[in-house]
């Protein structure tokens, strides 16, 4: 997380394209995304150039030519308004457009930039608050960018809303994806998911980078994931970029729509939270989803799609809208046994509707489950996740997050990964385990109120003639004081 001067710095930034007429904070972003990138292409030769220098050789692959010089980031961000101008528009925009000597995705998607500042003031103005951000480091570098995401204040098209930060983080941790993994979100957005395993891997992975073959995998093969926007495509390719991630196989392709022959059961951890946009029409729907679970609805069909893309023993986290857990259709009892009976439903954590404040107001849950085509289900542990560290508000402030009561987050890592002695546990607590039988008895149905107890404390009431007499009482002393106050201002 920024603070202190580099959150004031990036404020900044966003505060000068808001005064420059550009209001929407994800043409903002877009923006930001390309200079960053051409930014950091002027980094990238640096580094060859030093790497040459010192061999006393000539720049390998080099990035610019000798009549490209001028479209430098270190070049054009001294020139005066108008020509820096001119410089992008006509020089450095098409460049990158055309650029083809990094074959990374993040190039791939760059292929359709469109400068959309308006005048020379503003981009002299936002070039120099960008030069002035201190981003070496692939850490600031990150939450630079996470933070400029977090302003992304409103819901996206089809249902899309932006997964909170600390609500990734504890996914991520529950599903401890492993160096060898295949990772895959097929809604990835911004990246979130992929940035939160990446930094999971560098913490508590040191030997990725002590082992070559698994230092490729790791670059080259680890994360994926698919998103038919092609406006989030490059803000994740970009995001993934400053994470350290520099190739990571992020994909045009509308998950629901497109057969998955290529990608079937390939991937060992899927992490998700894909779009929820009601009904989608028949003709569209892949068939190979629509034999898993016969229907039109999102959220059924992606999970139809996450089994499908799962290798066997492959696990998965996932949020899901409420309904998932006690809908009656049909199709929703099926694809609830058909996780309980033929897979592995390892948990779920229900969270409070204030989670995806402000960008929405609605009820979910986290399913944890593994492929494994076998069964498996022996319990399901369920979590009843009251409070997650912030105001449940559309301020969403920050708790004292030391204090249970306002941050269940901890709480739900602890008991997840000691799962074993929460059978001790009564169903009045927060958390405790349901074994398959009962589910099953009770239709799959996987809402936690089916299963928690309520304990009422008992209150005792005067008799009648009691509350009756107090009630009389009251108001002879509220006659009374009326009478003494009436008194008061004759």
């Amino acid at each position: 997380m920024i603070t202190g001067e580099l959150k004031s710095q990036v404020d900044a930034v966003w505060n000068a394209f808001a005064n420059g007429g550009i209001a929407n904070p994800l043409e903002v972003i877009e923006q930001v995304t390309y200079l960053l990138f051409i930014k950091r292409l002027d980094d990238l030769q640096t580094v060859k150039e030093k790497k040459a220098n010192t061999l006393k050789r000539e720049v390998e692959d080099p990035i610019f030519g000798p009549d490209q010089q001028d479209f430098r980031w270190s070049r054009f961000k001294n020139l005066e308004a108008g020509k820096m101008f001119a410089t992008v528009a006509d020089g450095v925009f098409p460049f990158i457009k055309t650029f083809s000597g990094d074959e990374t995705t993040y190039a791939a998607f760059m292929k359709e930039a469109r400068l959309s500042i308006p005048t020379a003031g503003l981009l002299t103005k936002v070039v120099d608050l960008i030069d002035q951000i201190p981003m070496e480091d692939r850490d600031t570098k990150g939450d630079v960018y996470e933070y400029m995401l977090g302003k992304i204040a409103s819901a996206g098209r089809n249902g899309q809303f932006r997964t909170p930060r600390h609500i990734i983080k504890m996914m991520v941790e529950m599903v401890a994806p492993k160096p060898t993994d295949l990772v895959c979100d097929p809604a990835c957005g911004t990246g979130g998911f992929l940035v939160a395993v990446n930094e999971y891997l560098r913490d508590h992975h040191k030997e990725i980078f002590q082992d070559k073959s698994l230092t490729q995998h790791f670059y080259n093969k680890l994360f994926n994931g698919f998103d038919f926007d092609n406006t989030m495509l490059r803000i994740g390719s970009m995001n993934m970029m400053l994470h350290g991630i520099d190739n990571p196989n992020i994909r045009y392709k509308d998950s629901l729509a497109e057969e998955h022959s290529g990608d079937e059961s390939r991937y060992s951890l899927i992490l998700a939270n894909p779009p929820f946009a009601g009904s989608l029409d028949a003709d569209i729907t892949a068939k190979d989803l629509q034999k898993v679970v016969k229907t039109k609805k999102t959220e059924l069909l992606f999970l139809a799609l996450f089994l499908k893309l799962l290798k066997t023993g492959g696990r998965a986290a996932v949020i899901v809208p409420d309904g998932v857990l006690f809908g009656s259709s049909n199709a929703h009892k099926s694809l609830r046994q058909m996780l309980v009976e033929e897979q592995k439903l390892d948990g779920i954590i229900s969270m409070p509707s204030g989670v995806f404040k402000p960008y929405a107001g609605v009820s979910t849950a986290v399913l944890l489950f593994t492929k494994t085509n076998s069964g498996g289900t022996d319990s399901v542990w369920f979590y009843n996740m009251k409070a997650d560290g912030l105001s449940l508000d559309d301020k969403r402030t920050e708790l004292d997050t030391t204090k249970h009561a306002n941050n269940n987050l901890p709480d739900i890592l602890a008991r997840w990964h000691n799962r074993v002695a929460e059978a001790e546990r009564s169903r009045t607590d927060q958390s405790f385990l349901v074994p398959k039988s009962e589910i099953a008895a009770n239709n799959y149905d996987l809402s936690i109120n089916r299963y928690k107890e309520v304990v009422y404390d008992e209150v005792e009431h005067g008799s009648p003639q009691e509350i009756l007499s107090e009630l009389e009482n009251l108001e002879n002393e509220i006659q009374a004081d009326l009478k003494a106050l009436g008194t008061m201002i004759r």
